[in-house]
């Protein structure tokens, strides 16, 4: 039977579950800044005639208010991971 190309390799490396979980997390908290970014800026793309400016002002304060709900529960998330770190070393 022939050999793959794999074959006496060693096998693929794989991160711990709890380190996996905790990259992301990093990871996502640096995106969350861009995310909100292009969230405040997309009412710039919308037609400026037909668009009522309240309208305009109400997905503003609703995405600044979900962002700050999201940095909140980012953060939390970011705590509990860093404690159970500093716990399981």
């Amino acid at each position: 039977m022939a050999e793959g190309p794999r074959s006496g390799t060693r096998p693929p490396v794989f991160l711990a579950r709890a380190s996996y979980r905790r990259r992301r997390l990093h990871d996502t908290a640096r995106l969350a800044p861009v995310a909100a970014a292009f969230l405040w800026a997309l009412p710039l793309l919308w037609p400026h005639g037909e668009t009522q400016v309240s309208a305009v002002l109400v997905y503003l304060f609703v995405t600044w208010g979900l962002s700050v709900l999201a940095s909140a529960a980012l953060a939390r998330a970011l705590r509990r991971a860093e404690r159970d770190t500093d716990t399981d070393g």
